[in-house]
């Protein structure tokens, strides 16, 4: 194929939205436009539009591609060469969640800053998933598996759910020593993740649920910890989430021989064949300050 038409056809997709349109617009079967598109990313090196069952938007590496060759159609060799061979430079958008993003994320980001000076971040805490296409991220941290296998994951850490309790309830209300003890005691409940009013313990083929009436359900991790230092009751949060108040000794950490298996940290992105440089400069970056570091508390 032409490379000029190439290019032409991919205008058209990021113009049309869709393959499907854009294969329309130009009277041209579907798997041709997808053929063309494929074999473009493939010279360049660089993912040029994320796509799912349900919507396709073009990337930064995209946009911009798009934009110049609107107005440089004739510049095709020059605008390859030109994207696949710029410096570290632009924007790189994040999402972690919250604690985590502040604890562990916000100095790899300075870190990463530092090394590219020509580098801008855009890091968003959140502990809602947040989806990478609609929100037009680069990369994301998730903590626990995936539920979208099309993510590219490089995993980084671990962290572990954990029962805690202040001292002060401990000596009034006595220490559990089996998961099934929890029903006898206040409990504080999360109600961020999960619905049902239970905790699971053990690994996955042998876990045992606990049901539990809680006497305070709490949205947000930092009230939950503030509760159960004031002797509220007992509370389960990530490692992470309480390691300061586990090594200050304002929380105990319980039942350590039940705890379900660690959970995976994992830094996840859309593509590895066509990941832009400043993705792989920061997976890298974060790589190296991670190695060796046990997230598990």
């Amino acid at each position: 194929m032409d490379r000029l038409d190439e290019l032409a056809i991919f205008v058209a997709i990021v113009e049309a939205g869709s393959l499907v349109s854009a294969a329309r617009r130009l009277r041209r079967s579907p798997p041709a436009i997808t053929r063309a598109l494929s074999s473009l990313e493939d010279r360049i090196g660089l993912r040029l539009v994320d796509r799912t069952t349900r919507r396709l938007a073009p990337t930064e590496a995209g946009s911009a591609l798009a934009e110049r060759a609107r107005a440089w159609l004739a510049g095709y060799e020059d605008l390859l060469v030109g994207a696949s061979q710029a410096p570290i430079r632009g924007v790189l958008r994040i999402t972690a969640p919250v604690q985590f993003g502040r604890r562990h994320v916000a100095p790899i980001v300075s870190a990463f800053l530092n090394e590219y000076p020509d580098m801008c971040v855009e890091l968003s805490l959140n502990d809602r998933n947040l989806d990478l296409i609609e929100e037009g991220l680069d990369l994301a941290v998730r903590i626990g598996p995936l539920a979208d296998s099309s993510l590219i994951a490089r995993q980084v850490g671990s962290v572990r759910r954990v029962v805690v309790a202040s001292p002060a309830y401990l000596a009034r209300r006595g220490v559990p020593r089996t998961p099934a003890d929890l029903a006898t005691h206040d409990t504080i409940f999360g109600m961020a993740r999960s619905p049902a009013r239970e905790w699971r313990f053990g690994p996955p083929r042998r876990s045992s649920v606990v049901r539990l009436s809680p006497r305070l359900l709490v949205d947000d991790v930092e009230a939950q910890l503030q509760a159960a230092e004031a002797g509220r009751g007992i509370a389960r949060v990530l490692s992470y989430q309480v390691s300061d108040e586990l090594a200050a000794g304002s929380l105990v950490r319980l039942l350590q021989d039940f705890e379900p298996e660690a959970l995976p940290v994992q830094l996840v992105t859309l593509s590895r064949s066509h990941m832009a440089p400043k993705v792989r400069a920061f997976l890298d970056s974060a790589a190296k300050i991670f190695h060796g570091v046990d997230v598990i508390q």
